[in-house]
């Protein structure tokens, strides 16, 4: 059930991600042509105003289509009508006249060239994956000329539309943030609000609702708990607990390391925050995590953050542990991955967001597009970057469950 609510919640967080390009493609005059609830192929769909709704038969996530990503370029045809060329010759001249008006960038009259092609395409004898290829190009290129085409856009508008998914995962990160401080995960107390199971703070019979008043025979107060556990390098220590009025001393238990520090396994009640605060300490929590993990891409880099790297394999297993640790818990960790997945769409790699940022930005200074052939060679190593980063995350996922 864990594994269920873990993939679930990734799920919201892609789908999220998807809406909030939707939404601000919507708001600047682009409309999408599609967005689903999971990925296509379609179990159920509808359209309204243009726009196919639907839900895909992959359940996770969300997909949304906005024209004209790209601008058309005569190459595309290949393509496109390769496979109907070899079947109905015929249909050259119209593709070559289509190709010639792209190749000028004669884009009024290239609409014209594709309307004329679309004519021939219907009445030509192909077979059934021939006839789907070429009028998917058809609608492609359809798209990619109309007045509302992404690349057609103002460099501000198609910066907006981009950043709007990572912007999503962020908004929704510190709102999960405030929340959680509000809601209790603010200053913390000496009392026991949760104890993992198969733990030494189990073994040693921690219950919920214990106040902790002693650790290793030391009087401590509540900042003052963690520190003291983690520094004891896993020797034995005994806890002395007030339960219903009475004092007691727990079964002496040995810290186990997890995440590198030493841990009972046990989460302390917090005290909740007012709204101020609370927002203050999601952006200051979003700020410690956003360095971190821009020193850890840096320690990549060199080699030494390799371990570091996990993949969605690696994501569900430690958004289903939390689950198990209880809401709050996988609340954070939510949190946690909505922030990641905005980040690291960030990086100016192609096809990342931050890919698409970095380009649109060129052509806004520039003022003229970057020519297919950059963005096609810059995607190549961008995919081949993020391969790799899954790869190894996976590996290291592999590793982790092996042990």
């Amino acid at each position: 059930m864990s594994i269920f609510v873990s993939i679930l919640g990734l799920g919201l967080l892609i789908l999220i991600h998807e809406a909030g390009h939707f939404f601000v493609a919507r708001s600047v005059g682009m409309n999408p042509r599609k967005f689903y609830l999971g990925f296509p192929p379609a179990l159920v769909k509808t359209r309204r105003n243009g726009i196919e709704y639907g839900i895909g038969a992959i359940p996770l996530g969300g997909y949304v289509k906005i024209p004209g990503m790209h601008r058309p370029a005569a190459g595309d045809l290949d393509v496109h009508f390769g496979r109907a060329l070899a079947e109905q010759p015929s249909l050259t001249s119209d593709v070559e006249e289509l190709r010639r008006r792209l190749a000028s960038a004669d884009y009024g009259d290239a609409g014209a060239a594709v309307a004329n092609l679309a004519g021939k395409v219907e009445s030509a004898e192909l077979s059934i994956a021939a006839r789907s290829t070429a009028e998917r190009g058809l609608t492609e290129l359809d798209d990619a000329l109309g007045p509302d085409a992404y690349w057609r856009a103002r460099t501000w508008k198609r910066v907006a539309v981009i950043f709007a998914g990572p912007g999503a995962n962020l908004v929704l990160a510190v709102g999960l943030f405030a929340a959680l401080f509000m809601a209790g995960g603010g200053r913390a107390t000496s009392i026991v609000d949760n104890v993992v199971p198969e733990t030494p703070a189990a073994a040693a019979g921690l219950q919920t609702g214990d106040e902790i008043i002693a650790i290793g025979g030391r009087t401590v107060d509540a900042d003052e708990i963690a520190e003291t556990i983690s520094g004891s390098d896993g020797g034995e220590l005994t806890l002395i607990v007030e339960r219903d009025g009475d004092r007691m001393a727990l079964r002496p238990v040995r810290p186990e390391e997890t995440d590198g520090a030493y841990r009972l396994g046990f989460v302390l009640r917090g005290e909740g925050l007012g709204p101020v605060d609370s927002t203050w300490q999601a952006l200051r929590v979003t700020g410690l995590v956003t360095k971190e993990i821009g020193a850890s891409l840096g320690r990549l880099v060199t080699g030494d953050g390799r371990d570091e790297i996990s993949s969605p394999v690696g994501i569900v297993q430690g958004s289903s542990q939390a689950v198990d640790q209880g809401t709050t818990n996988y609340l954070w960790v939510l949190g946690l991955i909505s922030l990641s997945l905005a980040l690291l769409n960030l990086l100016p790699l192609l096809p990342l967001d931050g890919g698409h940022i970095m380009f649109s930005l060129i052509e806004g200074i520039r003022g003229k597009a970057v020519a297919r052939e950059v963005y096609e060679r810059v995607s190549a190593i961008g995919i081949a970057v993020v391969l790799l980063l899954f790869f190894i995350g996976l590996s290291n996922d592999i590793g982790r469950l092996g042990n």
